[in-house]
C-alpha cells in the first residue's frame, strides 16, 4: 500500500525531482553565502574584485541549476525557468571574464540585469509549482529579493564602491541562507519518503 507522502510524490512528479535534487540548492546557496561573507570579511575588497568574485558565484550557480535541471528532466516536469535561469548565469559570468577591461560600472550593470531577470523567472517558476509546492511562498520571495536587488542596482549604479560592496554581499548572504533553508526543508520530504519507501 502506498503511503501518504510517497502518494503525493506519485501526484506532484516536480516536487519528487525538487526533493532528489536538493543537494544541488544547498550547494548553491552555500556557495551564496561564502560569496556574501568575502565580501564583507575581505578588507581593501575592491569594487572590480568584488564583480571578478560575482562571476564566479554566478558562473558556479548557473552549472548547479543547469545540473539540476538536467537531472530532473522528465515529460511531466517541465523546467525551462530552471533551465533559462542557469543559462542566463552562466552568460554573465562568462561575459564577466571574456571582458576584464570593461568598467566596473558596466560590469555592476551586468549584475543588476542578471538578478533581475534571474529573480523574473524564480517567481514564474514558484507560480508554475504552486499546485505541488505547499511552500511556494518561500521560492517567491527568493525571486522578489533577487528582483530588488537587481532594481535597486540598475537605478543607482554609480553608488559609492563601499555602497554597493554592501548591498551585493548582503544580497548573495541572505539569498544564500534562503536556498540553505529551502534545501534543508526538500532534505527533510526526502528522507521521510526513503523511510517509507524501506517499510513498503
Amino acid at each position: 500500500m502506498p503511503t501518504d507522502e510517497t502518494s503525493i510524490f506519485a501526484t506532484r512528479p516536480i516536487l519528487r525531482v525538487l526533493t532528489e535534487n536538493w543537494w544541488l540548492l544547498l550547494l548553491r546557496g552555500i556557495a551564496a553565502v561564502i560569496f556574501g561573507l568575502l565580501a564583507f570579511a575581505w578588507p581593501g575588497l575592491t569594487l572590480l574584485t568584488l564583480v571578478v568574485l560575482f562571476g564566479i558565484y554566478v558562473l558556479v550557480d548557473g552549472v548547479l541549476a543547469l545540473v539540476a535541471a538536467v537531472r530532473g528532466r522528465h515529460r511531466s516536469t517541465p523546467l525551462w525557468w530552471l533551465i533559462i535561469g542557469g543559462l542566463v548565469s552562466v552568460a554573465v559570468g562568462v561575459l564577466i571574464f571574456l571582458y576584464p577591461q570593461v568598467t566596473a560600472l558596466v560590469l555592476i550593470l551586468f549584475i543588476g540585469a542578471w538578478a533581475l531577470v534571474r529573480g523574473v523567472f524564480e517567481i514564474v517558476g514558484a507560480v508554475r509549482l504552486r499546485k505541488e509546492i505547499d511552500n511556494e511562498w518561500l521560492l517567491i520571495f527568493i525571486g522578489f529579493l533577487s528582483v530588488i536587488f537587481g532594481v535597486a542596482v540598475l537605478v543607482a549604479p554609480g553608488a559609492g564602491a563601499l555602497a554597493l560592496v554592501w548591498l551585493i554581499g548582503v544580497y548573495a548572504f541572505a539569498f544564500g541562507l534562503l536556498l540553505i533553508w529551502l534545501a534543508l526543508r526538500l532534505r527533510k520530504h526526502h528522507k521521510g519518503v526513503e523511510k517509507t519507501e524501506k517499510k513498503v
